[in-house]
């Protein structure tokens, strides 16, 4: 395995991390186990949950499958959404930051964090208050470092100005939504972190499965996929008509590569070298084993090209569109 340095962090990771979000939901617990033994044994590292996934399922399930090489492992999870109705059970306060981390300890079975990541930006939530708060942590030994997780460029510079103001060492990883279909994380996400120190570990990077190719543009979604399950993320993202046919020409140029559109896609992310890792999320064992499969595609310059001729440097499929995960914050009308 060929582990990389987070950001300018001494922590070692697989350019692989595994990602639970499926497990305790449509992944049970046996083959959630079957899947973290496999990749532990292929010489992954790295695992990536959240609190919210699966009412804390996904941790419970990640913290018994760990079981005694827990220490082997560098485990992240995030904090955020909310977990209940109340106005403070989710955010980024003091005190639901330490409520939060102190359930997912438990969940976990583990007595730290390895990486403790704000799930989101909240546009009207103060900053300080949060890094303060993580900082105590880390201080305490429950956290060991901290990430952010869905946030733009100058939030990014305004927490690093934040912990060094605070005497609180810096991030160390940067979370965003990246892949071939969409690319606007390279305007200022992935600078921003390269010129903190900061590792890149991108999530969805198959664009939530568009990028498999098992998509037809002109026909119904299979109905065990998450276009057909009426995933709602899938449908404010990459559900596009641009996305779909452009996943189509990714299948046929990396068959004429001699690898699949899956590797081809993991692989194009991992090229990018301001990437640390990649969170490639299964929800079957079959999924994991064709995402390994990208760690053995040589990636060259007419591959880039190829990605260039279907979406330029620092766009998205679709002209005009907008994640409602990334809100445009600069006009505010009166």
């Amino acid at each position: 395995m060929d582990y990389r340095y987070l950001g300018r962090s001494a922590l070692k990771v697989s350019p692989l991390c595994l990602g639970a979000m499926m497990f305790g939901g449509e992944t049970d617990e046996a083959t959630s186990k079957r899947i973290i033994d496999k990749a532990f044994d292929q010489g992954v590292n790295f695992i990536d949950t959240a609190d919210v996934y699966h009412g804390g399922r996904s941790e419970e399930i990640v913290g018994r499958a760990l079981g005694e090489r827990r220490d082997s492992w560098v485990v992240a999870t995030k904090f955020g959404y909310p977990t209940a109705q109340g106005p403070n059970e989710q955010g980024q306060s003091r005190k639901w930051i330490i409520q939060s981390v102190e359930a997912s300890l438990k969940r976990l079975g583990t007595d730290y964090i390895d990486v403790l990541y704000f799930h989101r930006a909240l546009l009207d939530a103060p900053l300080e208050e949060g890094v303060r708060a993580i900082g105590d942590l880390i201080r305490q030994g429950k956290v060991r470092y901290f990430g952010l997780s869905n946030f733009r460029g100058w939030r990014i510079a305004e927490i690093v100005r934040l912990a060094d103001q605070l005497g609180i060492d810096r991030p160390v990883a940067s979370e965003p939504l990246y892949n071939m279909v969409d690319r606007t994380a390279e305007v200022e996400q992935l600078p921003a972190a390269a010129h903190y120190g900061i590792g890149v570990v991108p999530y969805s990077p198959l664009a939530r499965g568009v990028l498999t190719g098992k998509y037809a543009p002109d026909d119904a979604p299979p109905p065990d996929s998450r276009a057909g399950r009426g995933d709602k993320r899938i449908q404010q993202t990459e559900w596009r008509p641009e996305s779909l046919a452009i996943a189509q020409q990714v299948a046929a140029h990396a068959e004429s590569r001699g690898t699949t559109s899956i590797a081809f896609a993991l692989a194009w992310v991992l090229k990018n070298k301001l990437v640390s890792s990649t969170i490639a999320g299964p929800r079957t064992e079959a999924h994991w084993d064709s995402y390994v499969q990208a760690l053995n595609v040589q990636l060259g310059p007419e591959d880039e090209k190829f990605v260039d001729s279907l979406v330029p440097p620092g766009h998205a499929s679709t002209p005009g569109y907008t994640d409602p995960g990334y809100p445009i914050e600069g006009r505010r009308a009166f």
